[in-house]
């Protein structure tokens, strides 16, 4: 989130969820997943033991768990892709709604999010562009959509660990907000050792640290084992990427007070946990995250930006992460993964000037996957909305009546 990002608070205007948390049947260890290691007995490649408990009402109310045959072949994939093909040279690659709706003075383009002043309030338009490696990789149909809605779900679960800066949401890619203080420190939680960029926890890892972020790590990790513990990895935000910092260099450099640090940092565990728990009774394994705080005219501190999307987060099916990482594979993931190794494997992302084209199949699977994650986290049908309607119009129209309602 770009220092422009200065907003969020409590929402004047509800954003209304009908569904219902189940109460957890699940036993979960000090900030952690039912997974238990065990410290003696290893598999013939040395991969330690887990067990990874998925019993829920969610699951038990199903034939069979969720798994990556679900994801690829079922009967609402087949649903959506003809609306997902069809809108490829439809997305929402770029906004300017500033010269569209008077009330606008200004707009910051960030990664994915472009961000109009509107006086007291921050205007956020989610878009469809794809960000990775601190660039712009591709642009993903339906994928603002999926990123706002899902933010907003999760925004309203959660109220019971952070207020939140959401005043309202005009439009299936808007968001309204207060304006604040934004901290220029993300707050990474993490769950597992993995990763494939250059900051990733299992990048960092293989190249010999054994303190990451005031982490003391041990020795003898595999990629994609779980961690003892979650642990907060926070970054800074430097000019063009994201730079590792300890908490003790965050007060150093005076990002944050040590009080402001310390309840952020509580507030980014809890609904890493909370967050672990939703997902795992969905048949997910919640990897790890990122969260962004701001603080509001009254002081108080508030959860800005996103909230556990496949854009922030990183998921992976549970019904087959024990078996796969016995066997030394890669967890089967619903998010954008298996984009980043696809440029990993075909360029330089960090240093060629100008990258391939991602293949269209590619772009269409990676549609579907925030789609398929947004319906099975959130037990709720996503929308696909007509075509017919410019969406430039439509956004400017809905954003400039809302405002209008907000004087």
């Amino acid at each position: 989130m770009s220092q422009s990002m200065r907003t969020l608070n409590t929402p004047k205007t509800p954003i209304h969820c009908n569904y219902k948390i189940p109460t957890p049947k699940l036993s979960f260890a000090s900030s952690s997943f039912a997974l238990s290691e065990t410290k003696s007995k290893f598999s013939s490649k040395k991969y330690p033991k887990v067990s990874l408990s998925v019993m829920s009402s969610h699951n038990q109310n199903q034939q069979q768990p969720l798994s990556l045959d679900v994801l690829i072949n079922s009967k609402r994939k087949e649903e959506v892709f003809g609306d997902i093909k069809s809108s490829i040279s439809d997305c929402l690659s770029e906004t300017n709604l500033h010269l569209t709706v008077p009330a606008l003075k200004s707009k910051f383009r960030g990664k994915v999010r472009d961000i109009y002043d509107a006086g007291d309030y921050l205007v956020l338009v989610t878009t469809d562009r794809q960000s990775a490696f601190d660039r712009i990789l591709a642009s993903i149909p339906f994928k603002g959509q999926v990123l706002n809605e899902t933010s907003l779900w999760w925004f309203d679960q959660t109220r019971h660990i952070t207020s939140n800066a959401v005043v309202s949401a005009p439009d299936k890619n808007v968001t309204i907000a207060k304006k604040c203080s934004v901290f220029p420190v993300e707050f990474v939680v993490r769950g597992f050792v993995t990763g494939s960029t250059d900051t990733s926890l299992w990048t960092v890892y293989k190249n010999g640290s054994r303190n990451y972020c005031g982490n003391a790590l041990p020795d003898g990790l595999v990629k994609n084992q779980k961690l003892h513990a979650n642990i907060l990895t926070p970054t800074t935000k430097a000019e063009d990427h994201d730079v590792p910092v300890t908490p003790d260099e965050i007060i150093k450099l005076g990002l944050m007070t040590e009080a402001e640090l310390d309840e952020a940092s509580r507030k980014a565990l809890s609904l890493f946990e909370y967050g672990q728990r939703v997902a795992l009774e969905h048949g997910l394994i919640l990897v790890d995250t990122k969260y962004e705080f701001g603080k509001g005219s009254d002081g108080q501190i508030l959860l800005i930006d996103e909230v556990h999307t496949p854009d922030s987060s990183r998921y992976w099916i549970a019904h087959s992460y024990e078996e796969r990482f016995q066997n030394g594979l890669e967890p089967e993931n619903v998010d954008k993964e298996f984009l980043r190794l696809w440029f990993r494997d075909h360029c330089n992302p960090y240093e060629d000037e100008v990258l391939p084209d991602a293949p269209e199949e590619l772009i269409c699977e990676l549609s579907w996957r925030y789609i398929f994650l947004y319906e099975t986290i959130t037990k709720s049908r996503f929308d696909v909305l007509s075509t017919k309607e410019p969406v430039h119009d439509r956004i400017s129209r809905n954003i400039l009546s809302a405002l209008s309602a907000l004087k």
